[in-house]
């Protein structure tokens, strides 16, 4: 079985990193330096790229496969 290839962009995986840390979308955006729209642009686009349907499903899928 051939593992699915990261379809994520590195600030992409670094968002996903941080909620899985349990930070909200404004400390992510204040540590990042992003506007919180940003962020959650970022969460948005990660959402859909793993067909999560949550940000913790997202980040579950990520760890699990390995991209983050």
């Amino acid at each position: 079985m051939r593992a699915r290839s990261n379809p994520l962009t590195k600030r992409e995986r670094e968002v996903l990193s941080l909620v899985g840390t349990g930070a909200t979308t404004r400390e992510i955006a204040e540590s990042l330096f992003l506007r919180v729209e940003t962020v959650r642009n970022y969460l948005s686009n990660s959402i859909h790229k793993s067909g999560a349907r949550s940000r913790i499903d997202a980040v579950r899928i990520a760890q699990e496969a390995g991209w983050i």
